[in-house]
C-alpha cells in the first residue's frame, strides 16, 4: 500500500515537472498585422492559432498589433506570420499575395504600403 502511494506521488511530481518545463519553452511575441474589422480579426487569429505550438493569438484591431504565445520547439514567429499572410493580411515580415489580398471581402481591404 505504501509503495502504491509513493509510486503515485512520484508520477504526479514527474507530470507536474513536465508541465512546468514545457511552460518554460513558451515565448510571447508581438508584431504588426494589417486589417480592418471583426472579420479580419477572426481570420487573422484563426490563421495563427492553426499553427501547431501556438498557445494563443490575439489581434488588436485598433493598434494593428498581434500578440502570440507559442512553443519555441514547435514553431517560430516567422511561420506564424507566413500563415497570416497566406490568408491575405500583411505582417511586419510577410506581404500577402496580391491575388489573396484582392479576394478579401471589401470591408477587409486595408491600405497597403
Amino acid at each position: 500500500m505504501k509503495k502504491s502511494i509513493l509510486f503515485s506521488i512520484v508520477i504526479i511530481i514527474l507530470c507536474l515537472n513536465s508541465i512546468i518545463c514545457q511552460e518554460n519553452n513558451f515565448i510571447k511575441n508581438s508584431f504588426k498585422v494589417s486589417g480592418n474589422c471583426e472579420m479580419c480579426k477572426s481570420k487573422i487569429e484563426k490563421a495563427a492559432n492553426s499553427i501547431e505550438g501556438v498557445k494563443y493569438a490575439k489581434w488588436n484591431m485598433v493598434t494593428q498589433k498581434m500578440t502570440v504565445k507559442y512553443i519555441t520547439d514547435k514553431t517560430t514567429v516567422s511561420l506564424i506570420q507566413e500563415s497570416i499572410a497566406n490568408v491575405g493580411y500583411d505582417t511586419g515580415t510577410y506581404k500577402a499575395k496580391d491575388e489573396t489580398y484582392n479576394n478579401l471581402h471589401h470591408c477587409c481591404k486595408y491600405k497597403r504600403d
